[in-house]
């Protein structure tokens, strides 16, 4: 797979206001999704050790060897509206590697955004399309559009970090 030019701005008119303020919202996504519905739910679609994803790797996020790898539904009133793909090298242990083993149906951001060790790094965008694998992974959740906006942050604890990236479905504008 080519690697991905993921981009540190998102241009003006690149897309539509409400996605727009979604994908540059500063804090938790799943506080915002909390707010903007009545019954929110993580669904974890996979976890285990897998490769990183090649955009993944060359940031230096995870390297070349294999990492666990996390993968969930953010769903509001029963819809899918952000798709999670979560990457943690599997060198080093601590305790970001035990509370990413404990998460199940948790989601990661309530302990990214409360735990006060976090470092979050800059945010960075990325328009998708069906030759990309992670809109192919979170096609299977909606029927997605030609294109899927997506971002992702490195996310620090101590020795350790995590590659978090959002993907934006379609049903995410009825929240507003």
């Amino acid at each position: 797979m080519k690697r991905s030019k993921w981009q540190s701005r998102l241009s003006g008119d690149s897309c539509d206001p409400i996605l727009r303020s979604w994908l540059l919202e500063p804090d938790s996504l799943t506080a915002r999704c909390q707010r903007s519905c009545s019954t929110f739910r993580v669904r974890l679609l996979r976890y285990g050790k897998g490769r990183a994803l090649a955009d993944e790797s060359a940031g230096g996020a995870v390297g070349r060897n294999l990492a666990w790898v996390r993968e969930v539904a953010l769903e509001c009133d029963g819809t899918p509206v952000i798709f999670a793909h979560t990457t943690l090298a599997t060198t080093g242990h601590g305790r970001l590697t035990r509370w990413m083993a404990r998460l199940g149906s948790r989601s990661l951001g309530s302990l990214l955004f409360a735990y006060p060790g976090f470092r979050r790094g800059r945010i960075e965008f990325l328009r998708l399309d069906r030759r990309h694998q992670l809109y192919q992974r979170a096609a299977a959740l909606c029927a997605p559009p030609p294109v899927l906006w997506a971002r992702r942050s490195l996310h620090r604890l101590g020795k350790q970090q995590v590659l978090v990236t959002e993907v934006f479905l379609p049903s995410i504008r009825l929240l507003g």
